[in-house]
Formats: C-alpha cells, sequence, structure tokens
C-alpha cells in the first residue's frame, strides 16, 4: 500500500457539524476532495445547500440536514439520517460554534454562559455521542471535535471566560472519550486552531489594533486561512492516523509558543 493512499478516503461516509461557512465548510470541502461522501450540517440550510452544491461538483455525494446541535433529539436525527441515506458513519466532525467572546467576566450574565457552553461544549457532547453509539455497532470510526488554542491559553486583550472554558472542556472530552472507545476501534481526536479568518472572527479583524496585536503575537507573522485546515482534517479522519488517539492537534502559526 503507497503512502498516500493511506490519505484516501473514498467510498467513507462523512459528517461534518457547522459546515455552512467558515472552518466547518473547508474542513467539509477537504474530506469530499480527499474521496468521501459529506453529510452537512448547520442551523443554516441556505448556507449548507452552498457547501452541498461544493462538494457535489467534486463527483461527491453530499446529505443537507439542517439541525440545531444543542437539540438533543436533532443531533440524533442528523446521526440516522446520514446513516439511513448511506449506510454507514465512518468520520464525524463536530465544530459547530459561536464565539462567545468580548463580554468581562464580571457582566457575563446566566443566559450568556450558558448559551456559550450549550453551544461550544455541551453540543459536542451530544453530537459525539450519537456519533459514537453508530460506531459502536460498526466497531469502528473516527470522531473529531474542534477545540481550540483557547482551551489551552487565555487570548490576550479579548475578554474570553466562557469561551476559554468551553473549549478546556473539549480538551478534556475529547481525551476521556478517546479512553473510553477506543476498545470498540473509535479514534477521537481534536483540532485547536488559533486565529483564523472566518465570518466569526471578522470583527476581530476590523479593529486594525487588534489585528496589528495578533499578527504580532503570531511568529509566522499572519492569521490563518480555513483551508490550512485541510490536511489536518483529513489526516485525522483518514488511515495514516489509525494509532492515534486522545490527541489535540493545535495549528495556531505559533501563537502558544511564546
Amino acid at each position: 500500500m503507497g503512502i498516500l493512499s493511506l490519505f484516501n478516503l473514498e467510498g467513507k461516509i462523512a459528517m461534518v457539524t457547522g459546515a455552512g461557512s467558515g472552518l466547518g465548510r473547508a474542513m467539509a470541502l477537504a474530506l469530499g476532495e480527499a474521496g468521501a461522501d459529506v453529510s452537512v450540517v448547520d442551523i443554516n440550510a441556505e448556507a449548507l445547500r452552498k457547501t452541498a452544491s461544493e462538494i457535489e461538483k467534486m463527483n461527491r455525494s453530499s446529505l443537507v440536514i439542517e439541525t440545531d446541535v444543542t437539540n438533543i433529539g436533532d443531533v440524533n436525527r442528523m446521526v440516522e439520517r446520514t446513516v439511513e441515506v448511506f449506510g454507514k458513519m465512518d468520520i464525524a466532525v463536530n465544530n459547530a460554534g459561536i464565539s462567545g467572546g468580548g463580554i468581562p467576566a464580571e457582566e457575563i450574565d446566566e443566559e450568556v454562559w450558558k448559551k456559550v457552553m450549550d453551544v461550544n461544549l455541551t453540543s459536542v457532547f451530544w453530537c459525539a455521542r450519537a456519533e459514537g453509539r453508530q460506531m459502536m455497532k460498526q466497531q469502528r470510526g473516527k470522531i473529531i471535535n474542534t477545540a481550540s488554542m483557547s482551551g489551552f491559553i487565555v487570548n490576550k486583550s479579548i475578554p474570553a471566560t466562557s469561551y476559554c472554558t468551553a473549549k478546556g472542556g473539549i480538551v478534556m472530552m475529547t481525551k476521556a472519550l478517546a479512553t473510553e472507545w477506543a476498545k470498540f476501534h473509535i479514534n477521537v481526536n481534536a483540532i485547536a486552531p488559533g486565529y483564523f479568518r472566518t465570518p466569526l472572527t471578522q470583527k476581530l479583524w476590523e479593529n486594525p489594533d487588534t489585528y496589528k496585536e495578533m499578527v504580532e503575537m503570531t511568529p509566522m507573522g499572519r492569521i490563518g486561512e480555513p483551508p490550512e485546515l485541510a490536511g489536518t482534517v483529513v489526516f485525522l479522519a483518514s488511515e495514516a492516523s489509525n494509532y492515534i488517539t486522545g490527541h489535540i492537534l493545535v495549528i495556531d502559526g505559533g501563537y502558544t509558543l511564546w
């Protein structure tokens, strides 16, 4: 078997949440380009249709599933629907999230705190639980969570206690699930992006002072672009990463090095 064949996802079925835009869209397209058929999941159906159309132009199948990932019933149905249409689920990328930054800790109210936790942390568990149950039946699968470098460091100059707390939770959740589900041949890993240029972070880059500071604090001297996650998600979804589980792969241009 040639080394490049380990990265080939032909015949695999993937599902990506938050696939309507930003990092989720980029990862869904990458999995499609690598050969997988992809269920794309988001609360924004119109955005999903655009992502699905791009995947289908690669001669891959794509299923649009409008889903509120904070709703357990919706989450269970998205997995059931994927398996109903494609017959299995080999890869699941739990990426849906919101920013939650910019509010000082002493000013965070219950509603904001709960929303950040529900979307960025609790929903990831509900998704992983539903995916894991299906993969246990199959006795194999790859789950990839989207954490953040903010699960390891505190964002400078941006109050982000709720966001950092949620992403730190994903880091430990990923490790815990990896240990519990290894016996079912399920790999559970996470990607921890640094600052990337997405619709979610656009307001940050509109402030020239913030942009300058973030670039200066990144050794590579720039902000990441969503397609730069393509190789990482394909690697973690492929046979090339079969002996990797419970790992959090930080992609931040070196931001967390100092």
